[in-house]
């Protein structure tokens, strides 16, 4: 049975991966964005508002298949967690996608975090010393560092409020 230490712990890390805390979510950066200006690249960036959310889903996926699948091998660094630039539009289909499998991988990982019989601190036999509390400060990182570039983009755009 886990301690009310454990469980302090994970709700933080929930709350971490969710809300961010100390700044905007990423559903809060996205809201709205005209489909127009998703693979818009503003002028000395290599990417748009599309390709951050894709490379957020892209490197979420890997670390959760990291942390369920001691087989899994992960996408060639870096291009394998890029999307392949291009300058055609995204649909909305397209988008609505890329969100909802950014959502249900972030619900995936958290439901990892809850399960009791989880361990957060020992490191996973196939890996180079990681266990899962490092990878969920790592995807809480990763995802808020790209939602303030998400938010930069679109500012850059004159699309932030």
């Amino acid at each position: 049975m886990k301690d009310e230490h454990h469980t302090v712990l994970v709700e933080e890390l929930i709350s971490l991966i969710n809300k961010g805390n100390a700044h905007a979510t990423f559903e809060d950066a996205v809201k709205g964005v005209p489909l127009a200006l998703l693979t818009e690249i503003p002028e000395h960036l290599p990417y748009g508002i599309w390709h951050l959310a894709e490379h957020m889903r892209i490197a979420q996926l890997d670390i959760i298949m990291f942390c369920t699948n001691p087989e899994y091998q992960s996408p060639k660094w870096p291009d394998g967690y890029w999307p392949e630039h291009t300058d055609k539009k995204i649909s909305a289909a397209e988008w609505e996608d890329t969100l909802a499998r950014i959502a249900a991988d972030r619900l995936r990982f958290i439901n990892l975090l809850k399960n009791p019989a989880v361990d957060l601190y020992t490191p996973f036999k196939h890996g180079t010393g990681q266990n899962l509390l490092k990878e969920a400060l790592l995807i809480a990182d990763h995802n808020s560092y790209h939602t303030a570039e998400i938010i930069v983009v679109r500012r850059l755009l004159n699309d932030w409020k």
